[in-house]
């Protein structure tokens, strides 16, 4: 529990921080696009320092400049021109610095920047919805922190059996399921403040809301434990110092690359809302 204060002032701070994005966003819906696109554009900023890449600033300059703008334009036409220029720009990076930029490292750079604009392009998605932006901005942010915190204290307090050791040593199986119930949980009492106080028009759909929270609980593990595989290849601890007792922005979000587009994925089988 040594990182438990670090942790519960960086909470203190960040909570009352997401709380007032979310309710700007609610008032206007590109400010989403605008605070993601900052964000992964810091997150891919410490993803190629990781392996020390920033030294090759054309390759840099893509891969942020993809990062910051695809969340603002992923929920127009525009997105599609701005994936075929970076495209096109790293394969010139590729061509033009073959000499000092290995493919392996040209590899690490793409897929990594790929995956963490996907997945936090889904927030953008999400919250450009008639609805409400703030459920879908709560829902992104408080159950992958919350499977998180489950299973930290959970791990801590009773874990016994390891669930990856190879990979992330802190990890037990008893803090995976306490992980999943506290997600859960979090989820259901979220779902009836939102019904019961936010949303008036619309009937939260709760089946929905147990599928996410089961997909997150476990979207999570696999997010937080992919990036941290990343990290043991690098031998590094953190991928930056944003956050005392988490790490940088990516140490934080690693979680949630994997669990926003869920929410996405699940709302356009099994809507959150269903109109009465």
């Amino acid at each position: 529990m040594n990182s438990l204060k670090p942790r519960l002032m960086t909470a203190a701070v960040g909570i009352p921080v997401a709380v007032i994005v979310m309710l700007l966003t609610e008032l206007w819906r590109p400010l989403a696009g605008i605070i993601v696109g900052i964000a992964t554009a810091v997150m891919i900023l410490e993803y190629l320092n990781a392996r020390r890449l920033t030294a090759c600033i054309p390759l840099t300059v893509a891969c942020v400049a993809f990062a910051l703008f695809t969340p603002m334009l992923v929920t127009t036409n525009l997105w599609y021109v701005a994936a075929v220029l970076y495209m096109t720009g790293v394969c010139c990076v590729l061509v033009f610095q073959h000499k000092k930029l290995s493919y392996a490292s040209f590899t690490y750079a793409v897929f990594g920047t790929v995956l963490i604009t996907f997945g936090m392009s889904a927030f953008a998605v999400a919250v450009n919805n008639k609805v409400s932006a703030s459920f879908f901005f709560a829902l992104m942010l408080l159950l992958p922190w919350m499977a998180d915190g489950g299973g930290y204290f959970i791990g801590s307090k009773f874990g016994k059996r390891k669930l990856c050791p190879s990979i992330s040593p802190k990890k037990t199986v008893e803090g995976a399921v306490g992980g999943l119930v506290f997600c859960l949980i979090a989820a259901l009492v979220m779902g009836l403040v939102f019904q019961l106080w936010v949303i008036r028009d619309y009937k939260i759909n709760f089946a929905a809301i147990i599928i996410i929270a089961l997909l997150d609980a476990s979207a999570s593990i696999l997010g937080d434990i992919t990036f941290s595989l990343i990290k043991r290849h690098l031998n590094i601890k953190d991928y930056g110092s944003f956050f005392p007792g988490h790490g940088g922005v990516l140490d934080r979000f690693d979680s949630i690359v994997f669990t926003a587009p869920l929410a996405v994925a699940v709302n356009s089988i099994i809507p959150f809302f269903i109109e009465v």
